[in-house]
């Protein structure tokens, strides 16, 4: 007869299937060696037991990552690293503007602009020689959160009231031909229907397929600097009161750890870090 699998508890709360698979495959993304994932693998399967908490099975496979290769551990942690950025989601809107300039655009950041209503301070203003983009950055701390229908519908509308007040001035030309909203959490099914319904794009951790979040970071190698495990929590507060988000602005003036009054004796072991992140 064969064993029960062990119910684990998700960040939601519900019960589910202890799925090996499914953490070997995480292991995987963060370009972990084959031989260490199944040595990851077998000890935490050997070590669950019934209720554990997806946070904790998170939390050991990090703690084997970090003792054998700091480069993995970084990449492994990168969701949750994402969610360090800081309260205020400032960080969070200069991230994802670092995202759309890597891909031929020009942005700007906490942007106020008249609608036919009301004063709108759009997070991203994202331009290239075709069109002008309004995009929109939500930010969660939190695992688990999911962003229903009603942000969409709530961005729509302030796409639509920007885009009434200069159309009226000019007689035809909307100041924003696209709308986009990024977030590093997940976007409901009715989000995501009615985002395509209304022509509103959308960018979650994991959607659309090929373009998401993550694939977006992994394809021009933007790390925020909170993926750095030589990085204490103070460490990265500083930093990102200095203005640093990614690892790469990081690499490219490495004053900034002095300015920032980085302990001295962690600065070549910060750097490594971040030139086994950032390097093509």
């Amino acid at each position: 007869m064969e064993e029960d699998s062990v119910k684990i508890r998700k960040y939601s709360g519900e019960l589910v299937d202890f799925d090996i698979e499914k953490l070997k495959r995480s292991l995987r993304k963060s370009k972990v060696t084959e031989a260490l994932i199944e040595q990851i693998a077998n000890e935490i399967d050997g070590s669950l037991y019934e209720g554990m908490t997806t946070k904790q099975i998170y939390s050991a496979a990090y703690k084997m990552l970090k003792s054998n290769k700091s480069g993995c551990a970084s990449l492994y942690k990168l969701k949750k690293a994402i969610m360090e950025l800081g309260p205020s989601g400032f960080p969070f809107e200069k991230f994802v503007a670092a995202i759309i300039e890597a891909e031929g655009f020009k942005t700007e950041v906490g942007v106020f602009v008249q609608g036919h209503c009301v004063m709108h301070e759009v997070d991203v203003v994202a331009t290239n020689k075709v069109k002008q983009y309004m995009v929109e950055c939500k930010y969660h701390n939190t695992q688990g959160r999911v962003n229903d229908v009603k942000i969409p519908l709530y961005i729509q509308s302030r796409f639509v009231d920007i885009n009434t007040h200069y159309k009226h001035i000019n007689g035809h030309q909307a100041l924003f031909q696209e709308g986009w909203v990024y977030t590093n959490t997940r976007f409901s099914s009715d989000a995501i229907d009615y985002g395509r319904c209304m022509g509103l794009k959308l960018v979650s951790w994991d959607y659309p397929k090929g373009k998401s979040l993550i694939d977006k970071i992994e394809q021009f190698k933007l790390y925020p600097i909170t993926t750095l495990v030589s990085l204490s929590k103070n460490d990265k507060i500083k930093l990102l009161e200095s203005g640093v988000v990614l690892c790469k602005e990081l690499w490219a003036n490495p004053d900034v750890l002095m300015e920032a009054h980085i302990d001295r004796k962690k600065h070549n072991q910060i750097l490594s870090n971040c030139h086994e992140l950032c390097k093509v």
